[in-house]
């Protein structure tokens, strides 16, 4: 049997995708295999193979299996998970890991590799322009704690390209905004300290049915991808008959941040006791930017099932079911 294999599984959005191929994938020519760098049962028991790798050490992928099909590369260290600063860390996991995985793909005759890329490469041009488009040459700032993740990330990203023209590694890149998803852990770090998550920030104070304050301009917009859509991209990638790839992920449609708010309210908040909201157009303005999906819809035939208030009501249902 055919085996899928997902390095980063043990993360959130690696225990989503695994999921969403056991729901979605109804024949047995393939098999999902999972693989990450934390000790966990968690996928003992949804019945899913685990082997603990840190893709860092070329020596522990001895341990994984072989007659690969596909590797979807989930894995990497980014800013939002990384306390204080220390950019070896991204050299260690997002250049040298992501060799190691390529080395192994090469070795192992895989057919394909999926590679989860940062919009942090042209996240800029969102200053300028609203929608973001999937050929848009890198524009970053050189001068913050995210530079050394973007360029890591950049670099992997180049690697494949490399291990495509060379080997004929079939390759499939997403460029990822912020993925919406439920987790357990409700915190991240901006400038390597500890913060509440905005969006789980927003929601506590709907179900509490605290003030609930709009900084800046109220119209500005965003791309709202629920992480279950970012699964059917990456579904949909492991088995297109392509050689190559690159997409951007998103739903290709923008929620102001006032409807943002709103929505919360109406799914999160208790009918009773609703939160008001404070318009404070003195305050700083929230990103702006709607991802160009053209090029998944053609190649890939993905449609976005999740809008904004439906992603909302699921987070709710995941919430509930923890």
């Amino acid at each position: 049997m055919k085996k899928v294999l997902v390095f980063g599984a043990s993360g959130n959005t690696g225990k989503y995708f695994i999921n969403y191929f056991k729901e979605n994938y109804f024949e047995n020519e393939y098999e999902i295999i999972a693989s990450g760098s934390r000790d966990t049962d968690y996928f003992d028991k949804i019945g899913v193979p685990y082997y603990k790798v840190d893709i860092s050490k070329k020596d522990e992928f001895k341990i994984l299996p072989k007659d690969i099909y596909a590797v979807v590369d989930l894995a990497g260290i980014m800013p939002a998970r990384m306390k204080g600063y220390n950019p070896h860390a991204y050299i260690d996991i997002n250049i040298t890991g992501t060799l190691n995985i390529l080395e192994f793909c090469r070795d192992n005759h895989a057919d394909r590799i999926l590679f989860a890329q940062s919009f942090g490469d042209i996240k800029d041009y969102g200053n300028t322009e609203l929608i973001i488009k999937t050929d848009m040459q890198r524009k970053f700032s050189f001068n913050t704690d995210h530079t050394i993740y973007v360029m890591t990330k950049n670099f992997a990203v180049d690697m494949i390209e490399n291990f495509y023209q060379m080997y004929g590694l079939k390759k499939f890149i997403f460029r990822l905004p912020t993925i919406y998803l439920y987790s357990p852990i409700s915190h991240y770090y901006v400038d390597g300290e500890k913060r509440k998550i905005g969006y789980r920030l927003l929601i506590e104070k709907a179900i509490a049915g605290e003030p609930i304050e709009v900084w800046g301009d109220s119209t500005r917009q965003k791309d709202m991808v629920y992480v279950k859509d970012f699964c059917q991209m990456l579904f949909k990638a492991c088995f297109v008959n392509r050689e190559k790839g690159y997409y951007n992920v998103g739903t290709g449609v923008g929620t102001s941040l006032l409807d943002q708010i709103k929505g919360m309210i109406e799914v999160f908040g208790d009918d009773n006791h609703k939160s008001e909201i404070i318009m404070r157009p003195d305050m700083p303005n929230a990103p702006q930017y709607i991802m160009d999906i053209s090029s998944a819809k053609n190649e890939l035939g993905y449609e976005p099932k999740y809008n904004y208030i439906s992603m909302l009501k699921d987070i709710k249902l995941e919430m509930e079911k923890q």
